[in-house]
């Protein structure tokens, strides 16, 4: 195991960029606090240790690793929700406000989106492909892809949250 001193130390450093890091790809605090914490458990239980000077570089490919794979677990439903969360009220929006705020998402991103981020965004959520499959057809990298969808979100959500 590794030592908890270490651990403590790796925690002080770098906790609050990857908490930054997971709430980019999972837009919610406690999934976030959760990813993070789900890392320095695997650490701890592990007998790896970074190497010496590539700590952050360890700990930030480890969170990203842990927030795809969480991603990956939720359905397109959650991933839609996550979108433009609305908190607690988003059980009392009646079917019809849904769809017409998803029209909004939709046509925000339409509107605002530059290629390829518009294509990749619709092809995700209107389409509902999976990210492999939209870097096949754009002929992309799937980690291009990643990067574009996860801007083109975090721009969309930027304009909802205000």
């Amino acid at each position: 195991m590794i030592n908890e001193t270490i651990l403590h130390r790796l925690f002080c450093q770098h906790y609050s960029e990857m908490i930054h890091l997971a709430g980019t790809f999972l837009y919610s605090e406690e999934e976030a606090e959760d990813a993070v914490q789900d890392v320095f458990m695997r650490l701890l239980e592990s007998d790896i240790l970074p190497a010496d000077g590539k700590e952050k570089s360890y700990l930030m490919v480890a969170v990203r690793n842990n927030c795809i794979n969480r991603i990956k677990q939720k359905s397109l439903k959650e991933q839609i929700r996550h979108l433009y969360s609305l908190e607690a009220e988003t059980d009392l929006i009646d079917a019809e406000e849904r769809v017409e705020k998803l029209e909004a998402i939709c046509d925000y991103a339409d509107s605002h989106l530059v290629e390829p981020h518009r294509s990749i965004f619709r092809l995700r959520f209107q389409e509902g492909l999976k990210l492999k499959e939209i870097a096949q057809q754009l002929g992309m990298n799937l980690k291009t892809v990643f990067k574009y969808l996860s801007q083109s979100i975090e721009e969309v959500q930027k304009h909802y949250r205000h």
